[in-house]
């Protein structure tokens, strides 16, 4: 159980990393028409979500980024509640070779950033 607990935390650090957000990038990326995916909980969805964006739980991220196709120098702005999570899908996505993601950060930010709220 340690051991698996060690095995996760340079995960969980740079989840937890606020460095990785990049809310003024990802906003002029989600202008110049990059795909924008929301990776809060379905519960949380229905508070609202950005204009455009698609839903994909950050642990289903890899499988829905498949099952849509993506291309991995697709350019993609992904978001949550604060950013932790979106950053676990980041690295999951550039884990799996995809080279033009970016972390909005939280829903709040962006949506106050891009003056949809």
């Amino acid at each position: 159980m340690r051991l698996a607990l060690l095995a996760l935390l340079p995960l969980l650090l740079f989840a937890c990393d606020s460095r990785n957000i990049n809310t003024k990038a990802a906003v002029a990326a989600i202008e110049q028409g990059a795909l924008i995916i929301d990776v809060r909980s379905k519960e949380e969805i229905q508070s609202g979500m950005l204009p455009n964006a698609i839903h994909i739980p950050h642990e289903d991220i890899l499988e829905g980024a498949q099952s849509m196709s993506l291309s991995p120098d697709q350019p993609i702005v992904l978001y949550c509640r604060s950013g932790n999570r979106s950053a676990i899908a980041l690295h999951a996505l550039e884990s799996a070779g995809f080279t033009r993601t970016l972390n909005g950060g939280g829903y709040a930010a962006l949506n106050t950033m891009l003056g949809t709220e």
